[in-house]
């Protein structure tokens, strides 16, 4: 009857309440797919968000946000999202680089304020990009929670802190990397790295979240659990919100910075890590708000390493989903399992982060969180 008279009221009626039970279904599916994932996985709990064609659709929490009373897991529960964490830099770098206070080719060395060399080639310069990207040279042999560890007036060790190879001729990925990155943030910028994430890209974005325990909710912070394969019992990770006052108290500048993690230290929901992700996948424009240029995010994403196809904290992937080339992060620490990906020419990305599973690897993920990913890309997305 209303075959062809698209204009008709009725038939639009008709139509919207057509896709909204066809949408109510494979959410319905999507959400009885994940109880089965998390089953098979022991996993504790999950909170995830989809976004399609450039809109938030989705979001939702399953599972516990603490197994000590069986708290269930809320999607305004925030998590300590580990690596995805590192995106947050080098948007802030990006940022300081289009106000010219620092450029890519820089020597680090001069940034940072200390020599940065690998002494098996001491006449090869190691630039901000070769850290940002993980073709530095440098690796966390000697640990990454202070910058002692790499200063050679600090540490008789330091050397160890190199690999045997020149740098921007290999690639290992590297946590010291990000957190040295987060001090030249403050050498740059003049603010503390973790109230310079939150008013130059947190605030603009409306986000909830951040690196300093103290400025949060603690009531939001989801408990982490390491997961033992052998007893199949899980150990909460209280460490992954240790508020670190007394070191925060004797904080210099430029250097401290490591004990804010910007490495991995991001607090932060599924639901507002989504809409970061999609300022992102537009090219650093979200609602109207430009946190970095179009040309500083297509550099972010441009891959430089060949291994885990690395950018700027932003990685290229082509086996998380069968067929789709995705541009994103993970994130493992505590415990906890995070992935952020989308694709910026189809406007969709997923998030999922979960507070404790059974981690088994799978063709180079968390088999969990790929699973998950993939039941809502083909429930919700496809």
């Amino acid at each position: 009857m209303f075959k062809n008279n698209r204009h008709n009221p009725l038939y639009s009626l008709l139509l919207l309440i057509f896709f909204s039970m066809s949408s109510s279904a494979q959410v319905e599916k999507a959400e009885q797919e994940i109880q089965t994932i998390m089953k098979k996985y022991d996993a504790v709990g999950v909170s995830v968000a989809v976004v399609k064609d450039n809109q938030l659709i989705y979001t939702h929490a399953f599972g516990a946000k603490n197994l000590e009373d069986q708290t269930p897991l809320s999607e305004t529960d925030i998590f300590r999202i580990a690596s995805i964490s590192k995106s947050f830099s080098a948007t802030a770098i990006m940022q300081l680089v289009e106000q010219g206070k620092l450029s890519l080719s820089d020597d680090f060395s001069d940034l940072v304020g200390f020599k940065i060399r690998n002494p098996a080639f001491p006449d090869k310069i190691i630039t901000l990009k070769m850290v940002l990207s993980h073709t530095s040279s440098i690796n966390d042999s000697q640990g990454y929670f202070n910058l002692d560890v790499i200063n050679p007036a600090k540490n008789p060790d330091w050397a160890k802190c190199y690999n045997n190879y020149e740098p921007g001729q290999g690639y290992e990925y590297c946590n010291l990397n990000f957190n040295m990155v987060g001090a030249i943030i403050e050498k740059k910028s003049g603010e503390r790295f973790d109230q310079y994430v939150k008013r130059h890209i947190l605030d603009p974005l409306g986000l909830y979240g951040g690196y300093c325990v103290d400025s949060l909710d603690s009531t939001r912070f989801t408990v982490l659990y390491e997961y033992d394969a052998a007893t199949k019992n899980f150990t909460a990770s209280p460490a992954a919100y240790n508020p670190r006052r007394e070191e925060i108290k004797n904080y210099v500048m430029g250097y401290s910075t490591p004990i804010f993690s910007p490495t991995g230290g991001m607090k932060i929901s599924a639901p507002d890590l989504a809409k970061y992700m999609t300022m992102h996948m537009n090219m650093g424009r979200h609602n109207g708000r430009r946190v970095i240029s179009k040309k500083s995010a297509k550099i972010i994403q441009t891959q430089v390493a060949e291994e885990d196809g690395y950018g700027l904290a932003i990685r290229t992937v082509h086996n998380l989903i069968p067929g789709k080339t995705l541009k994103g992060h993970t994130g493992s620490a505590y415990g906890l399992y995070s992935s952020m990906f989308f694709q910026p020419k189809e406007k969709f990305g997923l998030v999922v982060i979960s507070n404790g599973c059974n981690p088994v690897e799978s063709n180079g993920f968390i088999g969990f969180t790929t699973e998950v990913v993939n039941s809502l890309y083909n429930n919700l997305i496809k």
